[in-house]
């Protein structure tokens, strides 16, 4: 009786000791499980959610993507994981806007992930530079940018035709004129906080710049 009560007393401080082990060396402990991968987008479901009536997307951008309104961007062959991001930050709050932010906040990760993929495999419908006055300039201030003012050159971003980098930059080409002016006055007035590079660039662009470059964006293709 008395060996048994020993070789108990015996494995008890062993395990004692196995946690306590673990719970100073954290490579000995269990590892925690995998996070788990988000679903593979579906354009379908995205298609449902986006022109769902409660939704009502499509009521400011149109069923496919391409909005007829000038004051809302069409979104159309835009980059998904753009558009992924920009649903996120208006949900978090990051992106401000007293229209897109209750939007945003009814929706879940999958749904976001679902209408980017689907709004972004829609053809865009590009439209025309209507500024002929400042059409040159336009072109100037986005392919080569304003040197003596250390502007840079859109195109070298958001590519020479517009249609930027998947997952890094946003496509810009036939987007409304309207739309491009608005951001861009939003990161110079640092209304919108979410991109510090367009925050830097907008920031040294007069209004008759922005005005040019976003008309001449417009026609892009």
């Amino acid at each position: 009786m008395k060996l048994f009560a020993n070789f108990l007393l015996a494995a008890l401080m062993g395990v004692a000791a196995s946690a306590s082990l673990a719970a100073d060396d954290p490579a000995a402990a269990p590892a925690a499980p995998a996070a788990a991968k988000p679903a593979k987008p579906d354009p379908a479901k995205g298609d449902a959610v986006f022109n769902s009536a409660a939704q009502a997307c499509a009521s400011c951008h149109n069923a496919d993507g391409n909005s007829a309104i000038a004051a809302n961007p069409k979104l159309a062959q835009q980059h998904p994981e753009y558009i992924l991001k920009q649903l996120q930050d208006f949900k978090s709050g990051k992106r401000k806007s007293p229209i897109m932010q209750p939007m945003a906040a009814k929706l879940s990760d999958e749904d976001m992930r679902n209408i980017a993929w689907f709004v972004g495999s829609k053809k865009v419908k590009t439209g025309f530079a209507k500024e002929k006055d400042l059409v040159a300039l336009g072109e100037k201030i986005y392919r080569g940018g304003i040197g003596d003012r250390q502007i840079p050159a859109c195109a070298g971003c958001h590519s020479p035709n517009g249609a930027g980098m998947p997952a890094q930059y946003p496509r810009l080409g036939g987007q409304h004129a309207d739309y491009t002016v608005a951001q861009l006055v939003a990161f110079r007035d640092n209304v919108r906080q979410n991109s510090a590079p367009m925050t830097g660039v907008a920031a040294k662009l007069n209004d008759r710049e922005i005005k040019a470059v976003a008309d001449y964006i417009a026609g892009l293709r």
